[in-house]
């Protein structure tokens, strides 16, 4: 949390070629990251999602709230309660709440209301996001742009994921309301997204997919 006070920054200006390697080099590892749907059970080592989770952790918040909780959900019969709940959702998505575009579009990434991967992998972290923050004496405080904070935390944490060895997945089974109440969290946690963690199985297959160029992404003004 926010404390009193400035100190100096820490920052060491690197040489223009060390810049470049180091840009080229993420963006390599980067490239190689691919949402996984079939994951192999076995265990992720001791201390690797809390270095990850402490990763996401420095990410910016609006006020230095830091408006998150990472909630890591390992045990067998929770995660096929997760799959359980998070699939009577996704029935009603595909039989109705979903349009015509958005079922087509789906069907390219081989997904359907079956989430098997929500009991294969070994971990599911569950990212929350505080739309107030309770304080010490148990008044209720504001947060300030959570959807963009939470929303750059996960994507620390994603490629924190990638960059340890674990493949991921982007689950939102939506509404995912189901999950406070579920992971016993306060009514001030609210679901943001749903990640299923581990090894890719060796079996695994990803859809043939391309990414935009750089002059698709970039405009110079």
């Amino acid at each position: 949390m926010t404390t009193s006070g400035f100190q100096p920054l820490d920052h060491k200006r690197l040489a223009p070629d060390v810049m470049q390697s180091r840009a080229q080099a993420l963006l390599v590892e980067a490239q190689q990251r691919r949402s996984v749907r079939h994951f192999s059970s076995d265990p992720i080592p001791d201390g690797v999602l809390d270095y990850c989770i402490q990763i996401a952790g420095t990410a910016p918040s609006g006020a230095h709230k830091e408006p998150w909780t990472f909630v890591v959900v390992t045990d067998p019969a929770k995660k096929k309660a997760v799959r359980e709940a998070a699939e009577e959702e996704e029935r009603e998505n595909y039989s109705g709440r979903m349009n015509e575009e958005w079922v087509k579009d789906l069907e390219r990434l081989g997904t359907n209301a079956e989430k098997e991967f929500l009991e294969t992998a070994p971990a599911l972290i569950v990212v929350m996001r505080h739309a107030w923050q309770v304080g010490p004496d148990g008044e209720r405080q504001q947060c300030y742009y959570t959807q963009e904070s939470v929303g750059i935390a996960s994507g620390f944490l994603l490629m924190a994921l990638h960059h340890a060895g674990l493949g991921t997945l982007t689950h939102t089974p939506s509404p995912m309301g189901f999950l406070t109440k579920l992971l016993g969290r306060p009514t001030n946690e609210k679901p943001y997204l749903l990640i299923p963690v581990g090894y890719p199985s060796e079996d695994c297959e990803v859809p043939h997919l391309t990414r935009r160029s750089l002059e698709q992404l970039r405009i110079q003004d």
